[in-house]
């Protein structure tokens, strides 16, 4: 009697279901696992068969052939070893097959039969409720993730002996309820404001950014406070919707980075990998690709410290996500999509001694020393950041005083007042897929960024005296409609797209 469960393989950041079969077939007792398997589920045999024997069972003295269905998905990871187990269960006659009808079974096995963490719990949950299943069994550590799916029954399994005894009817397991994620503790503690001494037009600076979700970089010599100012940011960002937690989320499951205990993630990513990340770390990669720090940075930021000192293979091949918000890894065996929806901020020094420019110190590179190090970092990477920002020294008088800057409380809340507005006019207007004003695409900045007679006059001059490209034409009215925001203005005025030219590098780097 052929016996059947379901299970579920993650491709990309999307669950696809797998059918997983278990029949007796002619040959000397033991297991064969067919399905495009890798050596983690090669490796279910022994797992399986220890862990069916712990839990009190019989082991069929059999040949047993098992399929996981579609043959051309590869499967890979320790997540079929509980519906393996079940389905040789039911084979050997301890179930009945109509105990898992309409139910998805997820877990690895330990030895003893205890069920394990397994990543990946949030899309596979995602996919069970899209296929129809109205039940999911997964192991109990990971059952509040895959409770924040809604309309799916999450049972918690501690081992195969429970979930036998829940399936013979002895003794029930009681479905998992969604805990309140809003009561989870960020993963990242951001700076407070307040602490950051002096600085106000950077400051200014970085509001502007995070009410748009705009791209910064800032130049300044060492120890100004740059890597200060961007662990600041995530303090003043808006809160996220529980669509934009569920995405984030949903990353982190997949790239197995989920903390204990931390089902959802309700604040917004920073992430701050070293200048020696690789190409396949930063945009991901890999024999089977996994997601890299740009998209675990999605929908938060990504803090690349001493930007000329990344690789330029490495920075160059952002370029393209920076514009389409997600990150296309293309393998002879397919194609695969991950979300990319990053705000950049990005610190550097003007050269390789960091005093360049400084009003103190001197500088100790020639001139072709600084010229090499600023060519680092190329034109068309440069054009898509939006705001450029000098960081000069700090005065003795501002670092010793005891005055408190403004807190990033205060800060959040015009902040969020702006993308109120910005939220508003994309969903009256059958863009509500736009976010912030740095999603807008060329249509909406025609539709929302116009521009009067004295603005035009402005932006033609500056277009011919910076010698600006289309896009960064573009930018500057997105960034022009960030700062009208801000000021709670209905059209752009002069004053706001003279401060978005301000953010435009006054000298060509390199």
């Amino acid at each position: 009697m052929l016996a059947r469960t379901f299970s579920c393989a993650v491709v990309g950041l999307e669950g696809v279901i797998v059918e997983v079969e278990v029949d007796y077939t002619n040959g000397l007792p033991g297991m064969t696992i067919v399905g495009l398997p890798d050596t983690a589920v090669q490796e279910s045999r022994e797992r399986v068969q220890t862990a069916v024997k712990n839990a009190g069972l019989h082991f069929p003295r059999h040949r047993i052939v098992v399929n996981l269905a579609p043959a051309v998905v590869r499967k890979e990871g320790p997540a079929y070893d509980l519906p393996i187990a079940l389905g040789v269960v039911i084979l050997a006659g301890f179930l009945d097959q109509e105990t898992i009808e309409g139910a998805m079974v997820v877990g690895e096995l330990s030895l003893d039969g205890v069920a394990r963490h397994t990543r990946g719990i949030l899309p596979m949950a995602a996919a069970a409720r899209a296929n129809g299943f109205k039940r999911m069994f997964v192991p109990e550590v990971d059952a509040a993730e895959a409770a924040l799916i809604p309309n799916l029954e999450v049972y918690p399994v501690k081992s195969l002996a429970d979930l036998y005894d829940h399936l013979s009817g002895r003794r029930l397991i009681e479905p998992s309820q969604p805990s309140d994620a809003l009561e989870l503790e960020p993963l990242f503690v951001p700076t407070d404001f307040a602490e950051v001494k002096g600085q106000e037009h950077v400051k200014r600076a970085l509001e502007v950014a995070a009410a748009g979700g705009h791209n910064v970089l800032m130049v300044g010599s060492p120890g100004a406070g740059k890597t200060l100012l961007a662990r600041a940011l995530p303090g003043i960002l808006p809160e996220m919707s529980i669509e934009e937690s569920l995405d984030v989320t949903r990353i982190y499951s997949v790239a197995d980075q989920l903390p204990a205990g931390t089902p959802l993630i309700r604040h917004r990513p920073f992430r701050a990998p070293h200048h020696t990340i690789s190409h396949a770390g930063l945009v991901g990669g890999g024999n089977i690709p996994k997601p890299g720090e740009i998209s675990l940075a999605h929908r938060g930021v990504l803090f690349l410290d001493e930007f000329p000192e990344f690789g330029t293979r490495v920075l160059e091949v952002m370029r393209q996500p920076m514009e389409d918000k997600v990150v296309t890894i293309s393998r002879a065996k397919g194609s695969l999509t991950f979300s990319a929806n990053f705000q950049l901020i990005a610190a550097m020094n003007p050269c390789p001694c960091g005093y360049y420019g400084d009003s103190q110190k001197p500088c100790t590179c020639a001139p072709a020393m600084v010229t090499k190090y600023q060519k680092r970092i190329s034109g068309p990477l440069l054009d898509r950041i939006d705001i450029h920002v000098e960081v000069p020294r700090v005065d003795y008088e501002k670092l010793s005083s005891g005055r408190v800057g403004e807190p990033s409380a205060a800060i959040r809340a015009r902040v969020q007042s702006a993308r109120d507005i910005q939220n508003k006019r994309f969903s009256n207007n059958g863009a509500s897929d736009i976010v912030c004003n740095a999603d807008m695409r060329v249509g909406e900045v025609r539709q929302f960024c116009g521009l009067q007679a004295e603005g035009q006059s402005l932006m033609r001059s500056a277009m011919t005296q910076l010698n600006l490209s289309a896009r960064a034409y573009h930018r500057i009215l997105k960034l022009s409609r960030t700062i009208a925001d801000l000021a709670g203005s209905e059209d752009i005025q002069s004053a706001h797209l003279a401060e978005a030219l301000q953010y435009r590098p006054k000298i060509m780097m390199g």
